[in-house]
């Protein structure tokens, strides 16, 4: 009994811990695309580097999610994650989230984390995409913005959509990010 008390106090203090030294960029829970389950992303991803990027399924850039997953499989052993927000708010996203997750998975081989569609301009910007715009001074324009977090949780920079996955500038701010 002593034990189980112990070691719940310890699990506790360690998850303040957590909590307390987790960058603010990473303080918010989201919900897995097409789905109930929820990540803390502080949990998940804390000590990695992160690109956050809006994307949308009916884009002319929407065969970007093609590089994304070919950058994300390359460096995912490597404390890095890929992180995709579907936005609505240039008018070329699914109103049903079954239908965008299956383009994700089905047409585009999408294995990186997808979550929630989320706001990612105006009045109505989430919360995540409101720090990722004040920080780097950049709101999204289009769909696959990408924002670069470094392993330390600092918002590094702001990527336009016309930026490739295979852009050799980000992809040597990806790997010093690491």
């Amino acid at each position: 009994m002593k034990k189980t008390l112990l070691f719940a106090t310890l699990a506790m203090l360690s998850g303040t811990a957590i909590a307390d030294s987790c960058p603010s960029v990473l303080k918010f829970v989201k919900r897995k695309l097409n789905s109930q389950e929820t990540v803390n992303l502080c949990e998940e991803y804390q000590g990695k580097a992160l690109l956050i990027v809006n994307t949308a399924s009916y884009c002319g850039f929407t065969p970007q999610f093609e590089g994304l997953e070919a950058m994300y499989d390359k460096y995912k052993d490597q404390n890095f994650a890929i992180l995709g927000f579907p936005s609505h708010d240039f008018n070329q996203e699914a109103d049903d989230e079954g239908k965008t997750a299956e383009l994700c998975e089905l047409t585009y081989g999408v294995k990186f984390p997808m979550f929630e569609p989320t706001i990612v301009t105006g009045d109505d910007q989430d919360p995540l995409y409101r720090m990722l715009t004040n920080a780097t001074g950049e709101e999204p324009s289009w769909n696959f913005n990408k924002y670069l977090v470094d392993k330390n949780g600092k918002i590094v920079k702001h990527y336009g959509s016309r930026v490739k996955p295979s852009d050799d500038e980000l992809v040597a701010d990806i790997e010093a990010a690491m």
